[in-house]
Formats: C-alpha cells, structure tokens, sequence
C-alpha cells in the first residue's frame, strides 16, 4: 500500500490509522450490523490487526456476541471496528468512517439472507448468504 489511511469517529474524537493494505471489503447485510450501525448494509474493510492503530481517543467496547467485540466513540456513538473475541488477528473498520473511504471499495456481500426485502441493491458484485464464502489464504 503507497499511503496511510486514516479515520475517525463524526465527534473528532477517536482517529485511528491503517498502514496495512487491506486483505478484504465487503457488504454485510446481518442482522447485528444492521442494528449497530442503524442502516439496512454495512461496508467493511478488513485489515490485520498489527496494522491498525487507534491514534487519538479510547473507544469503548461492546461484546455484541460470544465470537466478537464492536468498538465506537463513547462520545457520538459511531460505530468503528469489529474484531474477534479470541485471538484476533484482523479487524474489521467501518468503511463510512475513513477520511477518504473512495480505496474501501467492496468486492463482495454476504449474510445476504438477512438482507432487508426493500433494500436494492444495484451492483454485480458476488452475493453470498450465509458466511462461506471464498476467502484469501490468509
């Protein structure tokens, strides 16, 4: 990746940087996104952890399931990351919340089934129901 991407929270308060190129974005059309962020799809850029710093701010923490924590601004309430619980080794940003969020491109959909029915979405992107989907070797 030739440059640094950067982000924040709609307050100013938390600012994070990627010095990582990512290794997936997508569209998540789940249930739980759906009601973290209040929207009927979430973009998401999936980075490695290590290349993932939190450059101003402290966000706060929600463990939305077993499997994962959501973290945001406890001053605005945007929604900005999720991570795996154990042993993360990736996170997940929120694509809204870079600086310029044109690179965050997604390449795909999944949990498409619980895609809200009014929702149209007018791409050709791959669209996957459930999670399986293919993935980088990693």
């Amino acid at each position: 990746m030739d440059e640094t991407l950067t982000g924040g929270c709609l307050c100013g308060q938390i600012r994070y940087r990627i010095t990582a190129a990512p290794v997936e974005a997508l569209y998540c059309h789940c249930r739980m996104c759906q009601r973290a962020h209040g929207a009927p799809v979430i973009a998401w850029l999936t980075v490695p952890l290590d290349a993932f710093a939190v450059t101003a701010g402290d966000p706060a923490a929600y463990r939305s399931s077993a499997k994962a924590f959501r973290h945001f601004c406890g001053d605005c309430g945007t929604p900005l990351t999720w991570r795996e619980a154990a042993n993360p080794r990736f996170v997940d940003v929120s694509i809204a919340t870079l600086d310029d969020p044109e690179p965050g491109r997604a390449a795909a959909a999944h949990l498409t089934q619980s895609q809200i029915g009014w929702f149209e979405i007018a791409d050709h992107l791959p669209r996957y129901p459930t999670n399986e989907r293919p993935r980088l070797a990693l």
